[in-house]
């Protein structure tokens, strides 16, 4: 069933993970990943936007400016001055669903949109009645479609929050897509069997459409990483992402008792980085680096759950590393719990345990799975 590369190759290959530094400056997307991103996961064209937040200054940006753009919906950019600048929200910006439909927030890489540590930051539900319904079938419709790119979001918390999880963004129905955006510091509900998304929570896409992950970073380095029940990074029920030239480090599943929750814990703990859960859908890594991040049940970088089996798990040209799962995970798949996929494509990679105290680096580089594998369907 396996198809090993030689042994030289996955050491080189492992050599470069453990040479790159946690405390190096945090940047949006694995700089190693160069797998070919399609153009409906590129960047979108801002050049002509209908709201500009800001008049030049970083003092003209304001948490109302940008809440009000939001609502407005449109290309939105920002002129905050030359040097970067955050802007600390006072209220989540909500996307309103009879705006747009095309709404694209750019932050030009300059601006970081902060929650405080006190409240999510970006919200869109095309089934929330409060955010007005345009069809009769909320939960599948193609608008709004929400591009987020080159903008920092920091310091979001969505404990408490209904409809939870989605720390800095929650996000249901429509289409949604991130590019070379980075998150840090975000949380949601700390337990919980099915609450996650520290960073980003999704639920529902048109037509069953993947969410598109472009050049974006998870974490980063120690106390950046985004912390949740499940899914330090993303989160989704029945949703499928497509994740390219990403880095995901130091996120966290902090619940404990798993899902469904174990008898007198409170449920959650899984997927380090992402948790997938539900029935239909596909988690795609392509170029992407998910390295330390940790889940205190199954899966310190992956927890993918297809409950009737029809769920694709497809990993090529990426590296999990010392990404450890405290409770379970999926045997000689380090860091991965799976289940529903019988076959998954795990092509070109390396994925590898945490390091054991006092092992040669040689025998760990050599005990690196390395490997290329294909799946009839």
């Amino acid at each position: 069933m396996f198809r090993f590369l030689r042994p030289s190759a996955a050491a080189m290959l492992l050599a470069c993970v453990l040479l790159v530094r946690a405390d190096a400056a945090v940047a949006a997307g694995n700089p190693g990943g160069h797998c070919l991103v399609p153009p409906e996961a590129q960047a979108e064209d801002t050049s002509s936007p209908d709201v500009v937040v800001g008049t030049g200054t970083p003092g003209s940006c304001t948490s109302a400016e940008f809440v009000a753009a939001v609502a407005q919906g449109g290309v939105i950019t920002f002129d905050c001055g030359p040097a970067p600048v955050t802007i600390t929200l006072t209220e989540t910006a909500k996307v309103f669903n009879d705006t747009g439909p095309r709404i694209v927030i750019d932050g030009g890489g300059k601006v970081t949109l902060s929650g405080g540590g006190e409240r999510r930051i970006l919200y869109m539900n095309t089934c929330d009645p409060e955010q007005v319904w345009t069809t009769p079938h909320c939960q599948d419709q193609d608008h709004p479609r929400l591009t987020v790119q080159n903008l920092t979001f920091a310091d979001g918390d969505a404990t408490g929050e209904d409809p939870d999880g989605g720390g800095a963004i929650f996000v249901r129905g429509g289409r949604f897509k991130v590019v070379n955006s980075t998150f840090v510091r975000n949380r949601c509900d700390a337990t919980g069997p099915d609450v996650g998304g520290a960073a980003i929570r999704v639920l529902s896409q048109y037509q069953g459409l993947p969410v598109y992950v472009t050049r974006s970073t998870f974490g980063g380095g120690p106390a950046l990483g985004n912390i949740c029940s499940n899914g330090g990074g993303l989160s989704s029920i029945g949703v499928s992402y497509t994740v390219l030239n990403s880095y995901f480090s130091h996120n966290e599943a902090i619940g404990h008792g798993a899902n469904p929750a174990q008898q007198g814990t409170p449920g959650g703990g899984s997927g380090g980085a992402i948790y997938n859960d539900g029935n239909t859908f596909t988690l795609r890594l392509c170029g992407t680096r998910v390295q330390e991040n940790t889940a205190n049940e199954g899966g310190g970088a992956i927890f993918f759950v297809s409950n009737n089996g029809t769920g694709q798990l497809e990993i090529e040209d990426s590296v999990l590393a010392a990404n450890p799962s405290l409770g379970f995970e999926t045997q000689g798949l380090p860091g991965i719990f799976l289940l529903g996929d019988p076959s998954p494509l795990i092509v070109d990679s390396v994925i590898t345990a945490p390091e054991v105290q006092g092992a040669a680096p040689g025998l760990v580089a050599l005990g690196a799975l390395a490997w290329r594998r294909r799946r009839e369907r």
